[in-house]
């Protein structure tokens, strides 16, 4: 019976140990790209895949499914839709700035990035450009490692000629860290990286002069802030903000979005202003259309209202409430040449990409070397057989060990003599002494310029930034994202993006709320439940504050633009407000901020406030004046500070004296505006601007009080004033008249 031997751990040491190890797989072998050739092992075996299925830029094109079974077969054992997801992305020119798979069908719109098709439907190849990754890959410039079941051999890394990993970006999650690489300009990275190899000691700053933004592949506007740019570059985090490019067609005034942000979908955008016009708030567009097609893969077609519409502010309003405008994280986390993840400056990327791209090049040449090497030495002793051909072909035919004999008699290594056994006597015999010498000396030729490349760093440097000027001019193209730094969009107020028009709000005696458009609309002619009818109105336009006081003096704010139209009966107020202590709104307010009202109580105090200071930024509106058991009078608007306030009384007394006498407050209880005794009390206010005639109303009747007649009046505040004639005790109106002036 045999003993089966088992490691006994304490479950928290298991746990951990397990966890580690799947944290470090998912950081170094899933997540993170690394710094040589900027991709994730999924991307470089789809990549490393084609290639060995000769898929090549310049071959026909494959079923992407054949390609993706390779992967999954031989090198990536995962789920096939995530493999064959990671292919469709390197070949998607929206998503990819570089892309590396040239694809055939199906492969997503920028609309819908995932709207690609199967994979039994989709052919592909390789890009001209992915070529610099694979290029040298037989050139002894990589190290290999066994596949998942030890049955081939991949490369662990790609031996990439450009810094693809700023050239193309990625992002992942892994666990605990994230990445998240902007793509940049090929041309831009290659002129840092040539500056960087002559001088060795180059700042970040200086780096900026050729690398100053992310080049994202949607030709987008980077709109950030120079300090912020060189902050992202300098820590390796940061944000890049990018916004919409857009242009107004000079002879329809039409506003024509041409570029969207990174990864913003058109159809997505046209719904966000879409929403905002059937919500009313828009209406400085009139209409919109999606006009885009091949050639123009986006063009939104923006309608102003009128000619007189600002296009810079309107744009403004879309960047800030739409996806128009954009911000992206920025996380320079990657693998380094040491295997660690690290977040990295542009500085640190560049100088260590510089570094493999430095032994990439040195193993290259080093196997170059060695094959020229092996080559002089056969023709070597190639020259020999041939110069005693006879004798060579007499050892062939007669000796018994032809190897060992020719060896002897010429000097020639094992190595040598193998070859010219293995070679055909009728090619040895239409060799020529001046072919092989003339190829003997273009190897050595070449073989003391590789000696002189690998003795000389600096003649290695030139040779890279050579070879990567070539590339870039050849693979790389102009930057697509103009770099124009802008503060952050601010959406228009309300006020400001809809027109001011004038409007009536009506409430009824049962508390029902509505608003009409115009000035012309008679309140008390509309139509009201059964049991109900016209209560208050007020009149001002919907870009003004709606002030309602209810009888326990507290003030609420709505917003008339939002209530319902004049043309249904409303509703009930109770549902925009939560009217405190069962009040009972009794005064509506409208018009600007600055404007002056007089608020006052029927026991004789008051004071004078702004509109504005009245304005409650809740439901539950603000208290406003203290009233106790008094009632509130009907607020008086006061527009001269030179006015008089006429305070009228239940005995029939009339006081005139300056609103100047009343203090400013924003709440409280005011000061006493007439002298009061017993059970008397205020029964009307009214504002007279200077010169003005006074007109009270006592039921059908009326009484005009010219300047001269008010100084019978006249007093300080909180005085007794003086009586009123015979028939005007319960004055139930004041109003200032100034079209006739004494």
């Amino acid at each position: 019976m045999s003993v089966i031997e088992t490691e006994r751990l304490p479950l928290s040491v298991f746990a951990e140990r397990a966890y580690l190890d799947y944290s470090m797989y998912v950081v170094l072998d899933r997540a993170l790209p690394n710094i040589a050739d900027g991709l994730k092992p999924v991307q470089r075996r789809i990549v490393y895949a084609m290639s060995e299925l000769g898929l090549t830029a310049g071959a026909k094109y494959k079923k992407s499914a054949r390609t993706v079974g390779d992967v999954l077969g031989k090198f990536h054992p995962h789920g096939d839709s995530a493999c064959y997801e990671a292919m469709v992305t390197m070949a998607q020119p929206f998503a990819y700035r570089y892309p590396l798979v040239d694809g055939q069908g199906n492969w997503g719109s920028h609309d819908d990035p995932k709207s690609f098709a199967a994979m039994r439907y989709t052919e592909s190849r390789l890009t001209a450009y992915a070529s610099t990754l694979l290029v040298e890959l037989a050139n002894g410039t990589v190290d290999w490692t066994p596949n998942f079941d030890g049955t081939l051999d991949e490369p662990r890394l790609l031996p990439a000629r450009l810094p693809n990993i700023l050239v193309n970006g990625t992002t992942g999650i892994a666990v605990g860290m994230a990445t998240d690489i902007p793509p940049h300009n090929l041309r831009e990275l290659a002129k840092a990286c040539i500056h960087l190899l002559k001088h060795p000691g180059a700042e970040i700053e200086t780096l900026m002069r050729f690398v100053p933004a992310p080049d994202y592949p949607t030709g987008c506007e980077i709109v950030s802030e120079s300090a912020d740019l060189l902050k992202l570059y300098r820590t390796g985090l940061g944000n890049v903000r990018a916004r919409a490019r857009w242009e107004r067609e000079p002879d329809t005034g039409y506003l024509i979005v041409t570029a969207l942000p990174h990864q913003v979908s058109g159809s997505r955008v046209q719904e966000q202003i879409a929403e905002q016009m059937r919500a009313k708030k828009l209406p400085l567009v009139e209409d919109l259309r999606d006009e885009s097609d091949h050639e123009n893969p986006v063009r939104i077609v923006i309608v102003p209202r009128s000619s007189r519409v600002d296009a810079e502010q309107l744009m403004a309003h879309l960047f800030a409430t739409t996806d128009l405008e954009k911000s992206y994280r920025v996380n320079l986390n990657m693998i380094g040449l040491d295997g660690r993840p690290k977040v990295k400056n542009l500085r640190e990327i560049l100088v260590e990409w510089l570094a493999f791209r430095f032994a990439t090049v040195t193993r290259r040449l080093n196997h170059r070397l060695a094959k020229v090497n092996d080559r002089l030495h056969l023709l070597e002793g190639l020259l020999i057989a041939f110069l005693n051909l006879d004798e060579v072909i007499r050892i062939i035919r007669f000796e018994d060990e032809p190897k060992a004999v020719l060896m002897a008699t010429f000097a020639l290594s094992e190595r040598q003599t193998e070859y010219i056994l293995d070679t055909k006597l009728r090619q040895l015999a239409r060799l020529e002494e001046m072919k092989i010498k003339g190829e003997q000396d273009a190897l050595a030729a070449e073989r003391a310029e590789l000696e002189a490349l690998l003795a000389d760093d600096e003649s290695l440097k030139g040779l890279i930034a050579r070879e990567i000027a070539d590339d870039a001019q050849k693979y790389g193209d102009d930057r697509r994202c103009p770099i124009g730094a802008a503060p952050p969009a601010q959406a228009l107020s309300a006020e400001s993006i809809l027109p001011a028009e004038a409007v009536t709000v009506v409430l009824s005696q049962a508390g029902w709320i509505r608003a009409g458009k115009g000035h012309d609309l008679d309140p008390t002619t509309l139509a009201y439940k059964a049991g109900d009818g016209y209560f208050i109105h007020a009149q001002g336009k919907t870009n003004q504050l709606l002030i309602g006081f209810d009888t326990k003096g507290r003030a609420y704010t709505l917003n008339p633009r939002e209530l319902p139209s004049a043309r249904s009966q409303g509703e009930p107020v109770t549902t925009r407000l939560d009217l405190q202590d069962g009040g009972k709104l009794v005064s509506l307010l409208m018009g600007e901020g600055d404007q002056r009202y007089v608020l006052a109580s029927n026991e004789g105090y008051g004071f004078v406030t702004q509109l504005d200071a009245l304005q409650a930024r809740n439901r539950a509106g603000k208290a406003v004046v203290s009233l106790g058991d008094a009632a509130l009078m009907p607020p008086v608007l006061c527009r001269d500070p030179a006015s008089e306030l006429a305070v009228c009384t239940a005995e029939g007394r009339l006081l005139v004296f300056p609103v100047a006498d009343l203090p400013e407050l924003t709440k409280g209880k005011g000061n006493k505006l007439i002298g009061l005794k017993g059970k008397d009390e205020i029964l009307a206010l009214g504002v007279l601007p200077p010169a003005a005639n006074l007109v009270l109303t006592c039921g059908k009747r009326t009484l005009t009080l010219k300047p001269a007649d008010l100084d019978l009046y006249r007093g300080a505040r909180a005085s007794r004033g003086g009586h009123l004639p015979r028939g005007f005790q319960r004055v139930e109106a004041l109003n200032a008249d100034i079209g006739t002036k004494s």
